[in-house]
């Protein structure tokens, strides 16, 4: 018996520096695709650092060493998915940049109510992979509200969010490729109204043009081990921060933030940039 047709429809576009695809199947508003591309986009427009924006605007107050006024209120937002991010990751994960050259966010003072920031020091922001986590939160929460059901977003192939089953039923199989052997995988993981990151200092990704490098908060070093590291949450944001400090943190302390999560958190470790894994 042949099975029912799936309505399908997708959009693709440029956006956080990257490529976007979204897939939506099954029925829900005409406009609901677009909802989903317009929530990114606001988010690429609030949270980059490579024209002008709300971010480059508070930035440049900060470095100053004066108070901040905040009046983008995907900005406000995203501070706020920083500090859970912050908090979920033991500080491990931190997307300002001190004096020192090290993590500043504990030294800033926020207060959404008003919209002023302040830092104990001269600090600027570079969100990086966290916006792609936190922009796919947002297009699936405006996907959803437009009656999406089923669907699959992606931001590059190291950001993933879906919604709800697979359109021909159960969770979404999602299988994480070897960044330096691409026929074979790290990990296969299944999705269900969850997203997943992918962070590595190894493969084609981590070598793209104006890739920032991977920081150390505790000390501001720059990170080159050869690793990859995944993580899975119900929150893109927090998934995005995990990998990141997943791939930063020194052995005992990736090992806490696993162990809180062992069936959706992973690292990697590679052999001198061969293809033979160590850990």
């Amino acid at each position: 018996m042949k099975g029912a047709l799936v309505e399908t429809r997708a959009e693709r576009f440029a956006a956080m520096g990257t490529r976007i695809e979204l897939h939506q199947f099954g029925r829900a508003a005409p406009d609901a695709l677009l909802a989903g591309r317009r929530a990114i986009e606001a988010v690429d427009d609030a949270l980059t650092i490579h024209r002008p924006s709300a971010t480059t605007a508070v930035n440049d107050r900060l470095i100053a060493g004066e108070v901040a006024m905040i009046d983008d209120p995907v900005l406000l937002d995203a501070l706020a998915a920083i500090a859970e991010a912050w908090r979920a990751t033991d500080g491990l994960f931190d997307p300002t940049v001190g004096s020192g050259g090290g993590a500043a966010w504990p030294a800033l003072s926020v207060d959404r109510g008003s919209g002023h920031i302040e830092a104990a020091q001269p600090t600027a922001f570079d969100f990086g992979g966290f916006g792609k986590g936190f922009a796919l939160d947002r297009a699936a929460a405006a996907m959803r509200a437009a009656g999406v059901t089923s669907a699959f977003l992606s931001a590059g192939e190291s950001s993933v969010a879906v919604i709800g089953d697979h359109p021909l039923g159960g969770a979404w199989p999602v299988a994480i490729p070897h960044p330096l052997d691409p026929e074979r995988w790290l990990v296969e993981l299944t999705l269900r109204d969850e997203a997943l990151s992918v962070s590595s200092t190894v493969g084609d990704g981590a070598a793209a043009p104006g890739r920032s490098p991977m920081i150390r908060p505790s000390d501001g070093m720059i990170v080159t081990a050869a690793a990859t590291a995944v993580a899975v949450d119900a929150s893109g944001a927090v998934a995005e921060a995990m990998s990141t400090a997943l791939l930063v943190a020194a052995p005992d302390a990736a090992q806490r933030l696993i162990g809180a999560d062992p069936a959706r958190r992973f690292t990697f470790a590679f052999d001198d940039h061969t293809r033979r894994m160590t850990a």
